[in-house]
């Protein structure tokens, strides 16, 4: 049975790029447990390690922090414009409700809008996000004594079970941090030493795998992380990418590297011995951390392990129930015969 609780709790804890601090807190709450000894590095990474028995390291990164904003101005009628923190596409965010997370610790509920005195020529166009606002519904003394630039801003959303899926903000990827606990939790044993990684500002460039795998040194990077699902309609067949119900998805490439061919290879075997559903991902944009992993120092066979995801980079990211649990399930089985792989040239 599924630990909807930790995924709602994971989902609806804010922390954009470089202000993790919130989820960080959960994150370690729940992977203290599972490890042999866990710290939180310079960039703010929570590193869990889970010691083996002469197996190769395996690092695993699933970036903690979420898409988001920083205040960047508050007019004269207290009215909040922001700088984003991660790809948005405007249409999805008018009369969207978002939270801005004040310096004091006070969270001011406020709501996404564009100009409402537009030509009748422009009515029905896409907005650029420079022309929405933020309405707190305070005055703009009230707003200018609260909000300091730089503030955050998150979208007020929660995480809920919809029919035999999961619809929340921040699937991508809170999501992939809960399939990184849970494979945790359902290992039985492992030869391999796990560093379990929660990193951070993944959104903004993984910076924060780059700076732990160069720091940790694994032998395998394997990241986790959701990918598109467009397969809904107006989406053609070549450009779904996977579906949701179908299996986890055994990356083949993405705009950040090819993963490694012994590593997709090596998961297709654990998938099909464990009856796992799985389908094979070509993702032509977007990257993950498998990308830093893979460069760092003289070089890592890294690869990316991910989950199906409808409407990515909006309030209603959908996950299915058994894509999840397949995931979780794959991590988990190929964790425990890893040590089997031989990845000599």
């Amino acid at each position: 049975m599924m630990n909807f609780d930790l995924l709602k709790r994971l989902c609806e804890t804010p922390g954009i790029p470089s202000r993790e601090e919130q989820i960080r807190a959960v994150v370690t709450e729940a992977l203290t447990p599972l490890v042999d000894e866990l710290h939180v590095d310079a960039m703010g990474n929570v590193i869990g390690t889970k010691e083996g028995m002469g197996g190769p390291t395996v690092m695993i990164a699933a970036h903690m922090d979420e898409i988001g904003f920083i205040v960047k101005h508050v007019d004269d009628k207290g009215f909040v414009r922001v700088q984003p923190l991660g790809g948005f596409d405007p249409r999805n965010l008018i009369a969207q409700r978002v939270h801005v997370h004040c310096h004091t610790g006070e969270i001011l509920l406020g709501v996404f809008m564009p100009p409402v005195e537009a030509p009748d020529a422009d009515r029905g166009k896409a907005r650029k996000l420079s022309e929405l606002f933020i309405d707190l519904g305070l005055s703009a003394d009230d707003a200018k004594a609260k909000i300091e630039l730089g503030d955050p801003v998150t979208l007020a959303r929660t995480c809920e079970q919809v029919g035999e899926t999961i619809v929340s903000k921040s699937l991508d990827n809170r999501l992939s941090v809960f399939v990184m606990i849970e494979a945790l939790r359902q290992l039985s044993a492992s030869r391999c030493t796990i560093l379990a990684v929660a990193t951070v500002q993944e959104e903004i460039g993984l910076r924060g795998a780059t700076s732990a795998a160069y720091a940790l040194k694994p032998d395998i990077g394997i990241a986790l992380d959701i990918t598109l699902a467009r397969d809904y309609p107006g989406g053609s067949e070549p450009e779904r990418v996977t579906q949701l119900g179908k299996g986890t998805a055994i990356k083949i490439m993405d705009s950040s590297l090819v993963c490694d061919p012994r590593l997709v290879k090596d998961f297709r075997r654990v998938a099909d011995a464990h009856s796992i559903p799985y389908q094979l991902e070509i993702l032509a944009a977007g990257g993950t951390d498998a990308g830093a992993i893979q460069r760092s120092r003289g070089g890592v066979p890294s690869f990316t392990l991910s989950t199906p995801t409808r409407y990515v980079h909006t309030v209603n990211e959908m996950a299915a129930v058994k894509d999840i649990e397949a995931s979780i399930n794959l991590l988990a089985c190929w964790l425990e015969e890893a040590h089997l792989l031989s990845l000599k040239r």
